[in-house]
């Protein structure tokens, strides 16, 4: 009895196992859901206080107000302990939370942080459990205040190889919860009304008065902070490093190192002061709803733009900053000013408008500073760093006050919605050349599939672009971005779906979910094989193996084809077998998940325990005699893409209706056998090498080419014969003669 997967009567039987999993996920799920104690109650009696905080002897009850507990010493209070799950979202790659106890006191400086609990895979598996120590050790000592300051970036952030996501998200979770904590505790001076109060004053945009410079800066519309070269020298001096006296500031002492200048200018009345009517009308033509702008002048040895920046890129020297939300600009915001239009104003070397983003949550009501950093070079690429703060406070005949806002409860979730976008944001930004790279190749492989038969018709030059964009999956998208799909996305897709779906926790990696989405693309025109044939690194790592292996003349298996059938199902049992037990425990489901070799090979480089190790080993050395082994008969990722694969909506590779009757060239070349000898091919099973499609314009291999090329040739022939006859009708009698 032959078993054909290819038969669409199996796809509705799965597809029913898979409803019937689901809705049983979905009452664990609920049933989840229904315990909504603090995370907290589960950690203080895990870790002793003692342990946790050095000279602590206990915890206190839960706070009734927030999820946290006081850590005694005795009666005596030395701080609070809390998880930053209770507090702040802290979905990680994995799609579910990382908790990280953490403790403060009451100056709002932190006592201890500590990864109490994840399922990160890189943190469990790759990360030495000594490197995690260090850097929550690392926190000890944060000011929490200077931090909420800051906007959650007054620190130096030290990243750990191969977990940059998950490092950042720790980052984030424990700053922006500490902040909560300080804010609703009041420690350390932070006020947490104060911080969540609604606006009292809008500007006025009526007012456009026009006022002279000397009116504008006596009452604080222009704000200014000047220093000089011997203020400068001294304060790089007073930073103890020697090295800064090497590289001083030339001229004297009393020489202006800057002399700098602010003012909000998106207030009409300062607008048009300022830059004049038609300046200011191009103002709010480039300005959208919601947006502010600013106006900084400035002259002296020092730049605040500076001379390293280049168009595209980020304004280094200076940062907008008010309250804990900071505003860096680039050069999309920003626009040069010729000339000051106020009577009476000063000559700048700078003036320069910068563009404040609507989603920033600046309000141009409030207090805010513009931050100056000031560098000196010591060495070939390092600097050491000043910063220096010029204070705005915009003046109140600019305002227009409002009636005492009604009490309302602060909106939490909105306002951990905005901090994970902006984490997210802040992480594809800095990958944007990795995001480009790896665009243009989905771009180019779109590009092989709709034109496959112009790009396979010279065998030996599309053999050779096939082995480099492999090797480009395998060290680009496989060991240096950890970019490996795995199933254990999907559960945590399946998780998040059940749990209250996010996209924030997909976006955390910005190649991971463009692979993602490729893949949802590539499913309805080519099914499974545009990811597993051209994108997955570790099927990259065993194709190119196995070609080395066939240089090096290692004999190739092919597997008769009633045992290659029956072992096909292995893959679909193995995903279904991995997605029953994520029913009944996540982390189970994981740790079984481990079947796939993808965190041992591609993500930690082999860098494990030598059982995990050993198996990543014995797949690949099967693949050399076997190729694509494990992608055959084993990857439960391949058998989930597959499934959904078969509503493909085109079959895009040609065939000749000899195809398997009576030629069966194709059927023994195809490297994962997955076309029958009858000549169907099984989509399922094809990874879209489109060796097919080589071997379908080959002049030497297939036989209705070759027959098509000989009856030219016969045709050619005859048609030469029948030339010399019509135009030298004489040549065959005078040879006769």
């Amino acid at each position: 009895m032959r078993l054909n997967l290819t038969s669409g009567l199996h796809l509705p039987y799965i597809v029913r196992v898979l409803a019937i999993l689901q809705l049983a996920f979905l009452a664990i799920a609920s049933s989840a859901q229904a315990q909504t104690q603090p995370v907290i109650q589960n950690f203080i009696s895990e870790i002793p206080a003692s342990e946790f905080v050095e000279g602590a002897t206990a915890y206190g009850a839960i706070l009734d107000n927030i999820p946290a507990v006081p850590v005694l010493n005795g009666s005596d209070v030395v701080g609070y302990a809390y998880i930053t799950s209770d507090f702040v979202s802290t979905t990680g790659y994995s799609g579910k939370p990382i908790h990280v106890m953490v403790a403060i006191d009451s100056e709002a400086k932190l006592l201890r942080a500590e990864l109490v609990k994840h399922s990160e895979p890189i943190v469990l598996i790759g990360i030495p459990d000594r490197k995690i120590k260090a850097l929550t050790e690392s926190y000890r000592g944060l000011d929490i205040v200077a931090e909420a300051a800051a906007g959650g970036s007054g620190h130096d952030l030290e990243i750990i190889s191969g977990a940059t996501v998950t490092i950042m998200i720790i980052d984030d979770s424990i700053v922006r919860s500490s902040i909560k904590v300080a804010r609703a505790l009041g420690l350390g001076g932070l006020n947490n009304d104060a911080a969540n109060a609604g606006p009292t004053h809008v500007m006025n945009m009526d007012e456009r008065s026009i006022n002279d410079w000397a009116t504008m800066s006596g009452d604080g519309t222009v704000r200014r902070m000047t220093l000089d070269i011997g203020q400068i020298n001294a304060a790089f001096a007073a930073t103890g490093d020697e090295r800064v006296l090497k590289h001083e500031e030339p001229g004297e002492p009393g020489d202006t190192y800057i002399d700098m200048h602010t003012a909000l200018i998106s207030a009409p009345s300062i607008g048009l002061s300022l830059m004049g009517e038609a300046e200011y009308g191009n103002l709010t033509e480039w300005l959208d709803e919601g947006e502010q702008a600013i106006l900084v002048m400035g002259r002296g040895a020092f730049s605040f733009k500076g001379n390293g920046y280049v168009r595209g890129g980020i304004f280094d020297r200076i940062q907008l900053i008010q309250g804990d939300i900071s505003v860096r600009f680039r050069d999309r915001q920003h626009r040069r000013l010729g000339e000051l239009a106020a009577d009476g104003a000063p000559t700048f070397t700078e003036i320069d408008m910068f563009k404040i983003p609507a989603d920033s949550e600046f309000d141009p009501t409030k207090p805010w500073r513009l931050q100056l950093l000031a560098q000196r070079v010591v060495g070939p690429i390092e600097k050491i760093f000043l910063t220096y703060d010029l204070g705005y406070n915009i003046p109140p005949q600019y305002l227009t006050a409002l009636a005492p806002p009604v009490a309302t409860a602060v909106n939490e979730t909105d306002e951990d919605a905005a901090a994970r976008k902006a984490l997210w944001q802040r992480i594809w930004k800095s990958k944007t050349v990795e995001i480009g790279l790896l665009i243009g190749m989905l771009t180019v492989l779109t590009g092989v599939f709709f034109f496959q038969m112009q790009v396979t018709r010279h065998a030996r030059a599309f053999y050779w672009f096939r082995m480099g964009f492999l090797v480009m999956t395998l060290v680009f998208l496989g060991w240096h971005q950890n970019a490996q799909l795995s199933v254990v996305n999907l559960m945590a897709l399946g998780a998040s779906l059940t749990s209250g779906f996010s996209w924030d926790a997909f976006l955390m990696d910005p190649l991971v979910f463009i692979l993602w989405v490729s893949v949802a693309v590539t499913l309805l025109f080519w099914g499974r094989g545009g990811f597993c044939g051209w994108l997955c690194p570790f099927g990259a790592l065993q194709e190119i193996t196995n070609q080395i292996a066939r240089f090096f003349k290692v004999p190739q298996w092919t597997l008769p084809w009633g045992l290659h059938e029956r072992l096909w199902p292995l893959k679909y049992m193995i995903f279904l077998g991995l997605f029953g037990l994520s029913l009944v425990s996540i982390p189970l489901a994981e740790h079984f998940a481990e079947i796939e070799p993808f965190k041992t090979s591609i993500i930690l480089k082999f860098v494990r325990s030598w059982p995990y190790v050993l198996f990543a080993a014995v797949m690949l050395g099967i693949g050399l005699f076997i190729e694509r082994f494990y992608c055959r008969y084993i990857c439960p990722l391949g058998a989930a893409l597959a499934i959904p694969g078969r509503l493909r909506m085109f079959d895009w590779l040609k065939r000749y209706k000899e195809c398997g009757s009576p030629c069966q060239t194709c059927s023994k070349e195809c490297f994962v056998q997955a076309i029958h000898p009858t000549g169907e091919i099984n989509p399922n099973e094809c990874l879209s090498c489109l060796h097919c499609q080589v071997l379908y314009q080959d002049h030497t291999k297939c036989p209705v080419v070759i027959k098509g090329d000989k009856r030219r040739a016969k045709m050619a022939t005859g048609t030469d014969a029948l030339d010399r006859l019509v135009n030298h009708p004489n040549s065959t009698a005078t040879k006769e003669s």
